[in-house]
């Protein structure tokens, strides 16, 4: 089997490095390759489209919840994905293969069941914790709606998204993305098409609807 490069994208350098590292020491032939968000995940995928696997933190800034997993999905479907978090409750792993993962990797896992789950995946298999398939998730149908058609956003749009959410203004948005307020308000515009909805206000509350999803404490 053949591995030529892995994405890690994780928002804590210490733990990218790390992993890197150990994993490096082990496939010293693979390319790794790192991002800190989702922005920055859309620019080493543009250019890395023959990418083997992407590792995936679920709290990733830009993220919202499994969003951001689901726009992986959706816009780069020959990539398989493996979601790592710190968050080893079963809710989230479900979640995770409801929501496209391919595995779910507990952080708190050795390197040498990292790299098992790494070859169990890119072999074709899944890789989730033992007990999930006996573990059933309560109807998601309406978030699952929701996340879908947010994941269906382009990556700008996402990023306007995810700024909007945040209570940022069009000014603020358009400083962020380096671009004029025109350009703002027509990612805006086509958000809010693509969304069926009519103003910003509808916008922020589905992006803390699907948000509820990120937090199983």
């Amino acid at each position: 089997m053949s591995i030529d490069k892995i994405i890690i994208a994780d928002d804590h350098p210490l733990f990218r490095s790390a992993l890197t590292q150990a994993l490096k020491s082990l496939m010293p032939e693979v390319l790794f390759l790192e991002a800190a968000n989702i922005s920055t995940l859309e620019v080493v995928l543009a250019k890395n489209a023959d990418a083997d696997l992407l590792l995936m933190d679920l709290h990733m800034p830009g993220a919202n919840g499994f969003v951001g997993l689901t726009h992986v999905v959706k816009h780069y479907a020959q990539l398989p994905v493996v979601m790592i978090s710190a968050n080893e409750d079963l809710r989230v792993a479900a979640s995770a293969q409801r929501y496209g993962a391919l595995g779910f990797i507990p952080k708190s896992a050795s390197i040498s069941e990292i790299s098992e789950a790494i070859e169990k995946v890119l072999m074709g298999e899944l890789c989730f914790p033992s007990g999930l398939k006996d573990y059933h998730l309560k109807d998601e149908n309406e978030l699952e709606f929701l996340i879908n058609k947010i994941a269906g956003l382009t990556p700008k749009q996402l990023e306007v998204f995810t700024l909007l959410s945040s209570g940022l203004l069009n000014k603020q948005i358009a400083y962020e993305q380096q671009v004029t307020e025109a350009t703002v308000k027509a990612h805006i515009t086509a958000i809010m098409r693509k969304l069926a909805v009519n103003n910003r206000t509808q916008i922020v509350l589905i992006a803390n609807k699907v948000k509820v999803n990120e937090s199983y404490d």
